[in-house]
């Protein structure tokens, strides 16, 4: 059963339910309909034509590769996809839409009845079920200002104009705005493992706008702790959010419209079913039109469009060629490399992330003492990249991929060798920061700058013992706290020593050094 959670206000209980619809846009070079190349930050109007600006006499072809995609997508999201979906004509008049309707589906989507399974807070498992998942083409987009300069008037590009777009609209069965984000970062990454997507919210090819009611149904909170899905007519009035182009602006837009809900039925005062824009600067949603129904639309068949039949064959093969998704990898990560689930999770946040510890872990592998075992490898990797090269990255605000692309200095081999020389004994953990760091600024692999600068382990019996002998005679209150029973104080004799050879010290024979000379 569900454990859900009732916001009291006001001495009243409450619970939030929300459905979100995503646009994605698909990762095709050429748009919806039309072979004009879909490319961003292009100058305004230059992706354009005929087809998709909507001048008499043309006729719309379908893209190939969106299907694919759109396939791939429901496969994934374990969907069932129709063999056989329609084109829609949705009828509205706007500046951005040249053709004053949008070819989308409606009663026929390509894809229905999928779930995405999300892990929340308390290691529980939720299935946020996917109502339907459809095709359709983007509009293009309005211009109010220019730089910083406000117009009077509004200016309309349309190279976005026909880019292929994917719909997943789930049912409303999220009910925290913890679960929204879950949900949506989870989905997010699902569909860049697939190619489907960049999802880069920034550039607007991964978008959301989310339904939103809240609820004093006591009905409602029994279908909740029973898993089971709300019917329409039980819930309360909802209003849609638009204008939410971060993970943050979603978070904030909700909590802002939940409480706005909350207070508007304490007051006795009617919720208007309405679309809201989030206002960042004021941090409020303000009204933008009331809220459209289906039949507002005038939906109807698309006439220059022949029914999208997919064939089987075709569906298999998709499903043969998909790639690895991420609760798989995770899986994987965690049974044969014996990562925790916490070390997983973020290894498999960014799938390039993923490849380039496995990539290291498996050239390690090849060229190290065959005593070391993998679990060992893959820790000290694991512990390596999620520090060390995770911490360098968040320092330079670099993502793995602008990473990739950008640097031509450091690949998965210094990461290996680097490795090696720590699990061979060759260098410190100490030392490892030195060397990561002058790795990183020059690109020289990790051995040459050991020899180049001497930082090789100081791994001596003989030799530490006299370093110990030294620390010991210079220290006797230390030494005598720690024989009347203050076993930290061999910290600071362990960190005189470490100072003395520039951290070169085997921290481990060390420590054992220090206990033999002190008993």
């Amino acid at each position: 059963m569900n454990q859900i959670n009732i916001i009291k206000y006001e001495n009243k209980s409450f619970l939030p339910v929300i459905g979100l619809e995503v646009h994605v846009q698909l990762n095709t070079k050429t748009k919806m309909f039309c072979s004009c190349a879909v490319e961003y930050g292009q100058q305004s109007n230059k992706n354009i034509c005929p087809v998709c600006t909507g001048q008499p006499g043309v006729l719309p072809v379908l893209n190939k590769k969106a299907v694919e995609l759109a396939i791939r997508s429901a496969i994934a999201l374990n969907c069932k996809i129709h063999q056989e979906s329609i084109f829609a004509r949705k009828n509205y008049y706007y500046p951005d839409l040249p053709k004053n309707y949008q070819i989308s589906q409606y009663e026929q989507p390509v894809a229905t009845d999928g779930y995405v399974e999300i892990e929340l807070e308390n290691k529980n498992k939720k299935k946020v079920f996917i109502h339907r998942m459809h095709l359709e083409e983007d509009a293009g987009k309005l211009l109010h200002s220019i730089g910083k300069e406000e117009l009077d008037y509004s200016l309309v590009d349309y190279n976005r104009t026909g880019t292929p777009l994917m719909e997943i609209v789930t049912e409303p069965c999220l009910f925290s705005v913890d679960e929204v984000t879950e949900y949506l970062s989870t989905l997010r990454n699902i569909l860049r493992y697939i190619g489907v997507s960049d999802c880069d919210m920034e550039k607007g090819t991964f978008r959301c706008d989310a339904n939103v009611s809240v609820s004093t149904n006591n009905e409602i909170f029994n279908l909740v702790e029973q898993e089971k899905i709300i019917p329409i007519k039980l819930l309360g009035t909802k209003t849609e959010l638009k204008n939410m182009n971060s993970f943050k602006a979603i978070k904030e837009a909700l909590l802002y419209e939940i409480e706005r809900h909350m207070k508007n039925i304490i007051l006795g005062e009617k919720i208007v079913q309405e679309t809201r824009l989030w206002n960042e600067t004021a941090e409020r949603t303000e009204s933008m039109r009331s809220k459209e129904e289906a039949h507002d639309y005038r939906y109807f068949p698309e006439p220059d469009l022949l029914p999208l039949i997919i064939e089987k064959e075709w569906i298999e093969e998709i499903k043969e060629n998909i790639a690895e998704l991420p609760n798989k990898k995770k899986e994987r990560f965690v049974l044969v490399y014996s990562l925790s689930d916490y070390d997983a999770n973020v290894l498999v946040s960014e799938q390039d992330l993923a490849n380039f510890f496995e990539k290291t872990v498996l050239e390690l592998k090849k060229d190290i003492n065959e005593k070391i075992d993998l679990k060992t490898i893959a820790k000290n990797v694991c512990n390596i990249i999620t520090t060390e090269f995770l911490g360098r990255l968040n320092a330079e605000n670099k993502t793995i991929s602008e990473f990739i692309v950008s640097n031509k200095k450091i690949s998965h081999t210094h990461i290996a060798q680097l490795t090696k020389l720590l699990l061979e004994g060759t260098i410190s953990s100490k030392l490892l920061k030195q060397i990561f760091d002058q790795m990183w600024q020059s690109g020289d692999m990790p051995l040459s700058i050991v020899e180049k600068n001497g930082l090789v382990q100081i791994s001596d019996s003989k030799e530490l013992e006299v370093l110990v002998d030294e620390v010991i005679n210079e220290n006797p209150k230390i030494v005598q706290d720690y024989k009347s029973g203050k076993q930290q104080a061999i910290g600071s004799l362990i960190g005189s020593a470490m100072k003395k050879t520039k951290g070169k010290a085997n921290p481990k024979l060390l420590t054992e050094i220090f206990k033999k000379k002190l008993s």
